[in-house]
C-alpha cells in the first residue's frame, strides 16, 4: 500500500510525516511554497518528542504524481478546495482506488462519491498546526492522534482494515468503523466552536457554544441524522490525546479555522461546518441565526484578510440578533 497524502498542511503534513518515519510508502502533495520547501530542504515535523527533519518525495500537484492502481489517497485540503482536487485526481487518471476523506465537515465524501466509487470516511482528532511553508506540529505523544476509519455511506472492508493497521504503526490510534459518519457527525457538532473560535476568540464565548450547538442538535434530530454520544466520544478519546508543549509553547494558538484567517488564506471552511447547520436548517425548517451569522461573519473576515478574533462577542450577538 502506497498512500498519496493530498494536501499536507497540518493535518496532512503530519499524517505523511508520521507514516514516513513508520517505513510506509508515502508521496505527500503539497502547493507553492510549502511545496517547495519541502522537496528542498524536507518536511520540519515539530512534536512534543522534538524536531525532526523528514524527508519524503513531494509532488507540487495532482496532476504530479504517476497514480498506481494500489495507491490509497488521503485528503487533506480544506473542504472548500474539495471539488477542485477530485476533478484533478479524475483527470490524472484515479479510477478505483479509494479516495480518503480525512478532513473536517460531512459534504466531502459525498462529492467524492460522485466522481470515485471506493470512497472512505476518516473521523481526525489531531492537533496540529501549520503557520509556515515547510513546517507542521503536532501537539500529543507518543500518540500522535486518532484516525478512525470506515467505507462511505457505511462498512469495514479490506481496505479500512489494512489503513487502520498502517496507521496504528505509524503513532496513530485508529479503529475500522461501519457508523464511521455517526462519529463524523459528532466530530462536525465540536467543529461549531471553530467558527466562534477564530471569529471572537474564546474568551466569553459559552453563550455562543451553547447557541450553536442547540441549533445543531434541533436540525440533526429534524433531519434524522444519528450521531454518536458525547460519552461515546469521550471514551474514545480517552487519556490517548494529551496536549504537551512543544519547543517553549504550552499550547497551540488555535484550531484550523483560526489557522486560516492567521495565515490569510483568503477562504475558510467554515461553510462546511457551521454550513453544514445552516443548511439542515433551511432544509427541513429549523431556525439557525447563530450558525447562519457566524458563518457571515467567519467569510466577511476571510476577504477582508482580518486576523482571527477581530470581533467581539457583543458584536456576534448584535449580528444574530439583524440575523
Amino acid at each position: 500500500m502506497r498512500i498519496v497524502v493530498v494536501g499536507a498542511g497540518a493535518v496532512g503534513g503530519v499524517v505523511a510525516a508520521n507514516l514516513a518515519l513508520a517505513g510506509t510508502s508515502v508521496v505527500a502533495v503539497a502547493r507553492g511554497e510549502h511545496g517547495r520547501v519541502m522537496r528542498e530542504s524536507g518536511l520540519r515535523y515539530e512534536s512534543p518528542s522534538g524536531v525532526r527533519v523528514v524527508e519524503l518525495p513531494v509532488a507540487m500537484s495532482v496532476g504530479d504524481v504517476e497514480f498506481a492502481a494500489d495507491d490509497v489517497i488521503m485528503l487533506g485540503v480544506k473542504s472548500q478546495d474539495t471539488s477542485r482536487v477530485l476533478k484533478d485526481l479524475r483527470s490524472a487518471g484515479v479510477t478505483d482506488q479509494p479516495i480518503v476523506c480525512m478532513q473536517n465537515g460531512v459534504d466531502n465524501e459525498r462529492q467524492a462519491l460522485r466522481l470515485f466509487a471506493n470512497v472512505y470516511c476518516m473521523v481526525v482528532m489531531l492537533p496540529a498546526d501549520h503557520h509556515s511553508p515547510g513546517v507542521v506540529r503536532v501537539w500529543t505523544a507518543p500518540s500522535s492522534g486518532l484516525l478512525d476509519v470506515g467505507r462511505y455511506p457505511s462498512g469495514i472492508d479490506d481496505v479500512s482494515v489494512e489503513l487502520a493497521a498502517t496507521l496504528e504503526a505509524a503513532t496513530f490510534g485508529s479503529i475500522p468503523r461501519d457508523d464511521i459518519m455517526s462519529w463524523k457527525y459528532r466530530k462536525l457538532l465540536m467543529n461549531l466552536g471553530n467558527a466562534i473560535e477564530a471569529v471572537c476568540g474564546r474568551e466569553g464565548s459559552r453563550p455562543l457554544h451553547e447557541m450553536v450547538q442547540a441549533e445543531a442538535d434541533a436540525a440533526l434530530a429534524a433531519a434524522g441524522i444519528t450521531v454518536i454520544s458525547s460519552e461515546d466520544d469521550r471514551a474514545r478519546r480517552g487519556g490517548a490525546l494529551t496536549i504537551q508543549p512543544v519547543g517553549d509553547e504550552e499550547r497551540r494558538a488555535g484550531g484550523s479555522t483560526w489557522q486560516s484567517l492567521q495565515r490569510g488564506t483568503g477562504t475558510i471552511e467554515t461553510d462546511y461546518l457551521t454550513g453544514e447547520i445552516v443548511l439542515l436548517g433551511r432544509l427541513h425548517g429549523i431556525p439557525t441565526p447563530a450558525n447562519r451569522a457566524l458563518q457571515q461573519l467567519a467569510a466577511e473576515m476571510a476577504r477582508g484578510g482580518e486576523p482571527p478574533a477581530s470581533r467581539s462577542v457583543d458584536e456576534v450577538l448584535r449580528a444574530i440578533d439583524n440575523t
